[in-house]
């Protein structure tokens, strides 16, 4: 008995380095991200045994910060919030939830407090892009021009440089249609309806473009959202109500800010607003230079069409002639209900016929003031472009 008792001790005093040796070794590894947080999950519920036998020993606390400072760098921090105690558990309640943030997945908050040790390389983009047209004296449109064609001014200066040019006719587009439905136009609604609706079907293309159905009278309605199906967008135009006052310059404003400056692209995309009204406002907010600075803010062309058929010009029809000017768009005048669809058909043409340049402003400053827009056609006489006038620089 006595002899195997000392063989038992010989055992356990040769393994014994070997786990010592084991264990340092471990502890040698590198601190990747997955052995990390197996190790951290390993400490974690050591602390909470000790935890669970001393809840009121003051040292535990010392411990735990001992440990979390000694963390590897690449490893997902939790000490930056200390966990809220449970008056109920005391330490217990603290440690399972500190536990609890070994486990579950980093989120954008535990990147951010890793990142703040690495370095970080910030780009400010001072690119400014504009959509324009390009018509002879005839007022058709000129589709054949290349970069060397076209000089740019900024704030009256010239740009230091045009990065991109490319014809914009294969650019996705993201289209609003803003219907006046308060009661000035009730009479000629429902042909204004199936124009829309024609001019929809033949400028929306499946998978490619898109766009969604607002209806305003004293405020807007959303009746179609974002889509690429035509079917979908014509129920939301017959589903179009007249009726109510006017506000038209909130309408506008609500589909740039929260519609049109919101929607996801996956790259390039033309912004239009197609809106059928008289002009007349009682009702909105925010004025009419308001709506066309987020216009201009959400770099959308704006396109009317006046529904005053009187055959005379109104104060509603300057207004419209003001918001499409600002914005690069154009202002259509009917003579008669059935031009409207006429009027689509221009506005479908020109969507088709557009280029678009990105340039570096000279002197450019993050001031957040207006700064004017200048396209000129080089070497080339009797060419007219149209593009808005100016843009919102970001501010500091």
């Amino acid at each position: 008995m006595k002899l195997c008792g000392m063989h038992l001790c010989i055992a356990v005093a040769l393994l014994a380095p070997l786990v010592v040796a084991q264990s340092a070794g471990q502890d040698e590894l590198p601190s990747a991200p997955s052995a990390t947080v197996e190790q951290n999950q390993a400490k974690q519920n050591d602390r909470k045994k000790a935890a669970a036998a001393q809840a009121t020993a003051p040292a535990q606390d010392n411990q735990t910060e001992a440990q979390s400072d000694n963390r590897p760098a690449g490893s997902p921090q939790s000490a930056n919030t200390p966990p809220a105690t449970d008056p109920k558990t005391g330490a217990e309640s603290a440690t399972q939830e500190s536990s609890n943030d070994a486990k579950r997945t980093p989120t954008d908050s535990d990147k951010e407090a890793i990142d703040e040790s690495l370095p970080t390389v910030r780009k400010r983009v001072d690119e400014v892009n504009v959509v324009f047209t390009v018509t002879d004296k005839h007022g058709r449109y000129v589709k054949d021009l290349k970069k060397d064609d076209f000089r740019v001014l900024d704030d009256s200066k010239p740009a230091e440089q045009i990065r991109s040019f490319h014809n914009e006719t294969d650019l996705p587009l993201q289209v609003g249609l803003l219907v006046d439905a308060s009661n000035s136009v009730r009479d000629r609604f429902k042909f204004e309806q199936e124009s829309a609706i024609e001019f929809l079907n033949q400028i929306i293309r499946r998978r490619y473009d898109k766009a969604l159905i607002v209806g305003f009278d004293v405020t807007p309605e959303v009746t179609q959202d974002f889509t690429d199906n035509t079917e979908l967008l014509s129920r939301g135009v017959r589903s179009l109500r007249p009726g109510g006052g006017t506000a038209l310059f909130d309408a506008l404003y609500f589909v740039c800010r929260d519609k049109l400056m919101k929607a996801p692209q996956a790259g390039p995309t033309r912004r239009a607003i197609i809106l059928l009204s008289d002009g007349d406002d009682n009702q909105s907010h925010v004025t009419r230079e308001e709506a066309i600075e987020m216009a201009q803010r959400a770099e959308v062309i704006v396109y009317t069409i006046s529904t005053n058929i009187s055959g005379m010009k109104k104060s509603g029809d300057k207004i419209l002639e003001r918001i499409a000017s600002a914005t690069g768009g154009r202002a259509f005048f009917p003579f008669q209900i059935r031009d409207v669809a006429d009027d689509f058909a221009v506005i479908q043409d020109e969507l088709r016929s557009q280029y678009a340049l990105s340039y570096k402003p000279a002197d450019f400053t993050f001031d957040g003031r207006y700064r004017t827009i200048e396209i000129l056609a080089q070497n080339h006489k009797n060419l007219h472009v149209r593009a808005r006038r100016g843009y919102y620089a970001p501010a500091q």
